[in-house]
């Protein structure tokens, strides 16, 4: 019955006897919803960051958002990813199987050395603890991703934010966001995050009031004069 209503449309008629295009179709279509990605600012990081209460996940989740990384991406690192000399991470499994550098703040390198310390897996820096954590340091595997998923959703739920859809993508969306107010050029932090487009990175600059300050004391400074350069009679 579907495929037989399907057939009396006009659109079917058009396109399928008089073998023509219709583009008011394309034109019809609804539009997706575009919504700007939700961020945190840096103390309600700290406050989501404060709540995680096991030391796996909270050196997971504060390497993801010290480092920008994806939830992925962080999961599995591993140890020779970090180049302790040049204070830079490697990732290697990118989306897009695309490889990247991207910065390693000193405080990260030294919470991720005392983390690794807790198991000594030769490979990964995130593994798979198993029962009673004992089988950390010969797992071959990450930590589960609904492990990380649930740790973050408990440690938020514990705060007082009350945000919409704050995930652990969140703490990447942040740190692009917080980069950006701290005046690093986009271009840089699009090579950080590792997008393809500029226009990807380019979102964040509707995440922040950054520049927007000072623009109403700027336009008053500019446009100064216009009141006092009337003068009577020049105007009907």
């Amino acid at each position: 019955m579907r495929y037989c209503s399907e057939r009396a449309t006009p659109k079917f008629f058009f396109i399928h006897v008089l073998q023509k295009q219709w583009p008011v179709f394309e034109y019809l279509k609804a539009q997706k919803e575009k919504l700007l990605p939700c961020v945190l600012n840096r103390d309600e990081v700290l406050q989501v960051l404060q709540q995680v209460h096991t030391f796996h996940n909270y050196a997971y989740l504060a390497t993801v958002y010290t480092c920008g990384l994806r939830l992925q991406e962080a999961l599995y690192l591993q140890t020779s990813d970090i180049d302790a000399k040049r204070m830079m991470i490697h990732v290697h499994r990118g989306k897009g199987a695309k490889d990247r550098y991207v910065p390693l703040p000193e405080e990260t390198l030294a919470l991720l050395r005392k983390y690794w310390a807790t198991h000594r897996n030769p490979v990964l820096i995130f593994p798979a603890l198993g029962r009673g954590h004992q089988n950390a340091s010969k797992s071959k595997t990450p930590m589960a991703i609904d492990s990380v998923q649930g740790a973050f959703r408990s440690a938020k739920h514990k705060t007082t934010i009350n945000k919409r859809r704050v995930t652990i993508h969140t703490l990447r969306h942040s740190y692009a966001t917080h980069l950006l107010e701290e005046g690093v050029n986009i271009r840089v932090i699009q090579r950080y995050l590792g997008h393809t487009m500029l226009e990807t990175t380019m979102v964040y600059l509707h995440l922040t009031q950054k520049g927007q300050e000072d623009a109403y004391t700027i336009i008053n400074q500019t446009m100064k004069g216009f009141n006092h350069a009337y003068r009577s009679g020049h105007l009907s």
